[in-house]
């Protein structure tokens, strides 16, 4: 049985270097320290935000403010997620997290101050030269006027940031920390460990009886704790619901896609060609069932590999070589980039006791990018390091280009640079080989790939916004009900070809992402939009790279429909979407056609 080693036991060369934020926990400790005077300085404008050169003032000492904040947060989080039951990152966390719900209250008067000023001020205020730096920090601001509150109001809410966000920190302790699922054998009587981070290793598995085996194990643990995952959730719905109907918006998707400027339509346009396209992933269903010579396709076998006997494993310097091979197409400055992060350790790779599960992109302004992996060396850890290389980039480039206040890009963008990666990593692995047993495992990653980010995470977002409108509506959110719903989609996305398996319907609580209310639409919308930027690339398209990059360097400088409408994509139209999912029934025709 192979067993997580303790973090203390990790090769340090594997781990990431946190010094571009701090030295040390001491060297946190001090600047932690600086965070009264700086929470001051901006106090000091209370009350006086009347006039261009006064706003100017505050909002360079809160961006001043801010830039120490996240440094603080940023390194809390990451050495907390290094070790979930470690002592000392959960109280660095802990201690950040407080301090960082005390500041936003504190600072909660300037935005209902400024918008107290009537909207021929505000407009001459905006437009001032002092506050060029600023215009469109005010313009997004001015949108919000309506649904800003007092500042007592304002302050209030802010104050209560760390209490609502508790139904987060629950089920995210209860998953990484205190489940846990029991042992399991393999054909060959083998004792296998399940964790959260080998569950999706194991289900990739050309080994049935192990799939079957740990998904029973897997969803028995979670079958244990239903009822506290379900509480939890329906606490982060109701905190969403309840926040929406205090600014005033009708729903709490409303107020969701209001913060990135989206039009409602994006959402419902997406689900409604998702629905339309959804015979492709039935035939896909049925392609992995012929594949697999089974009489019955079940979850646990959504992930088996289609091409037995030739499943590789990749160590990372493999990895890493696919990976800028992949990415040559973005340019040599791009990908020296990319060097760097494997050279300078910005990455923490492996797996070990308590460390968070999956993977994620992180880092601050004044700091490098930082990713966390669970590398295992499969392809699809190939492609995640892809994926937060993405992500990563983006970061960097608009770190780089952007003054602070306009380096963070929106949600709605922040998928695309991602999954770019990633299709332009399956179209280099098709280009490698000729061989039909390896060209259908690239495919089927390609597949795999579409199904889990634009069918499932367009699924999740219907699970998603089904769960709130029960919530508006006063219903409860209890374990029953969430789980009927998650049951009715499975079957819907899946169809006939899928033998139900009643564990399936628990899924729901493992996904994270159901914390960050109205998220997992994103991922879908930014698969679409990759697809068509991807194409373009490797078309050679007129401007297309050069476009691209000026995308990725744009942070949140503009409306993020509009930063992808520079990079070639219209998203409040359906066309990209159903491009996009004919390109995956193409790659579905594909696959079929090499069997």
């Amino acid at each position: 049985m192979t067993k997580l080693i303790d973090r203390k036991d990790a090769d340090r060369k594997f781990t990431w270097d946190l010094s571009s934020l701090y030295k040390s926990d001491r060297d946190w400790e001090h600047a932690f320290t600086e965070l009264d005077q700086k929470t001051s300085a901006v106090m000091a404008f209370q009350g006086r935000l009347k006039d261009a050169p006064t706003i100017k003032g505050y909002y360079d000492s809160m961006t001043d403010l801010s830039l120490l904040l996240d440094d603080l947060f940023c390194y809390a989080s990451l050495r907390k997620n290094e070790d979930n039951g470690a002592d000392k990152g959960q109280r660095m966390y802990q201690r950040i997290y407080s301090e960082y719900t005390r500041v936003l209250s504190a600072t909660a008067f300037a935005e209902p101050e400024i918008l107290s000023l009537d909207q021929d001020t505000l407009n001459e205020i905006k437009e001032s030269d002092e506050l060029k730096d600023y215009r469109y920090t005010l313009t997004l601001l001015i949108r919000r006027k309506a649904h800003t509150l007092s500042a007592d109001q304002e302050k209030l809410l802010a104050s209560f940031t760390a209490a609502l966000g508790a139904p987060k920190d629950i089920a995210n302790t209860l998953q990484d920390v205190d489940l846990t699922f029991d042992p399991v054998t393999d054909k060959n009587g083998q004792p296998i460990e399940v964790t959260g981070a080998n569950y999706i290793l194991l289900q990739s598995s050309d080994d049935r009886i192990l799939r079957k085996n740990s998904f029973d194990s897997f969803y028995k643990g979670y079958e244990k704790h239903i009822n506290t995952f379900a509480a939890a959730y329906q606490g982060a719905v109701r905190s969403a619901c309840a926040r929406a109907a205090a600014r005033g918006y009708v729903s709490s998707r409303a107020m969701s896609m209001a913060e990135e400027c989206i039009p409602e339509d994006v959402y419902d346009n997406l689900t409604a060609a998702v629905r339309d396209h959804l015979p492709a992933m039935y035939d896909y269903a049925a392609l992995r069932k012929r594949i697999l010579g089974l009489d019955e396709l079940h979850y646990y076998d959504l992930y088996a590999p289609l091409v037995k006997g030739n499943e590789k494993s990749y160590s990372l310097d493999q990895a890493e070589e696919m990976v800028l091979e992949a990415l040559s197409p973005l340019g040599k400055s791009y990908t020296d980039t990319v060097r760097k992060a494997f050279k300078e350790r910005w990455m923490d790779v492996y797996p070990n006791k308590g460390k968070t599960s999956g993977a994620y992109s992180s880092g601050t302004y004044r700091s490098n990018p930082y990713i966390l992996l669970n590398f295992t060396g499969t392809l699809d850890s190939v492609s995640t390091i892809a994926h937060e290389m993405g992500h990563s980039m983006q970061t960097y480039l608009s770190n780089h280009k952007q003054p602070p206040q306009y380096a963070d890009y929106t949600l709605f963008v922040a998928e695309v640079a991602s999954t770019v990666n990633e299709n332009l990593l399956v179209s280099h692995l098709l280009k490698t080989t000729d061989d039909p047993r390896e060209k259908l495992c690239y495919l089927n990653q390609y597949l795999e790939g579409f199904k889990g980010t634009v069918y499932r995470q367009t699924m999740f977002a219907e699970f998603e916004d089904k769960a709130h409108r029960l919530s508006e509506k006063g219903e409860a959110l209890n374990a029953s009900a969430l789980n009927d719903i998650y049951e009715k989609l499975i079957k819907d996305y899946f169809g006939e070809n899928l033998t139900y398996d009643s564990q399936v319907r628990l899924e729901w609580a493992r996904i994270p992402h159901f914390y960050r209310p109205f998220y997992v639409y994103k991922y879908a919308t930014s698969y679409c939009a990759a697809v068509a930027i991807s194409e373009s690339i490797l078309d050679h398209k007129e401007g297309a790279l050069e476009h691209y990059l000026e995308f990725l360097s744009m942070g949140g400088s503009a409306d993020p429909i509009d930063e992808l409408r520079h990079a070639g994509v219209d998203l409040t139209r359906r066309d990209p979407i159903d491009a996009a999912l004919d390109r995956f029934k193409d790659y579905v025709d594909q696959a079929s056609s090499l069997i």
